[in-house]
């Protein structure tokens, strides 16, 4: 390859790198990547810009993330804590949309009958819409038992917002009893019923 061919493949792909940069800064939303792929078709060399992209911005003010397959532009975790931003917050989650979300966070994909006999009680329809409004949660496959149930899962959002790559990287009982979320004296999550004397 002669000296001006590698040229225009550098300026080729230095080009190919802006695209995908700026097309996912300029998102609201992480970046599926078959929406990348629809700006630079060959998987090898989006690949190799992904990765660019990762070391690049691994130490600036603004790290790229991957959330499961999507990817992202986001506030370093170091600096966050100065970059404070008020915001209007019509109203908290009702503690039955916050066990509903962490019992579908934890168990899904999962179904409405499984969600009510996890939590002893009948889940308002209500609950379900205020997670859906958040994006928090997205319909599952139909589960293959009679009447095909579908079932509940978290989506992109709900793992961007609480800063997550995966849903394996929800915290297990032992991290929520260590950082004293839980009564570490307390058995939970067990079938076998609890001794009182």
């Amino acid at each position: 390859m002669n000296t001006d061919q590698k040229n225009i493949n550098e300026l080729e792909f230095n080009f190919k790198q802006k695209i995908i940069e700026a097309f996912i800064f300029a998102s609201s939303e992480p970046v599926s990547y078959s929406e990348l792929k629809e700006r630079v078709n060959d998987v090898n060399v989006l690949d190799q810009i992904l990765k660019i992209l990762e070391k690049e911005y691994s130490s600036r003010g603004v790290n790229f993330c991957k959330i499961n397959n999507t990817y992202a532009f986001r506030t370093s975790s170091e600096i966050s804590e100065y970059l404070n931003i008020e915001k209007v917050v019509s109203k908290p989650l009702s503690r039955a949309a916050t066990e509903t979300l962490s019992i579908i966070a934890y168990h899904q994909p999962v179904t409405r009958s499984e969600i009510e006999n996890i939590r002893g009680v009948s889940l308002s329809r209500g609950t379900l819409d205020v997670l859906l409004e958040l994006g928090w949660v997205q319909p599952g496959p139909r589960r293959s038992t009679p009447g095909n149930p579908l079932t509940w899962k978290t989506s992109n959002l709900f793992l961007d917002y609480f800063g997550l790559r995966e849903i394996n990287e929800l915290p297990g009982i032992d991290d929520l009893k260590n950082s004293g979320l839980l009564d570490k004296n307390k058995i939970i999550f067990n079938d076998e019923p609890v001794n009182d004397e």
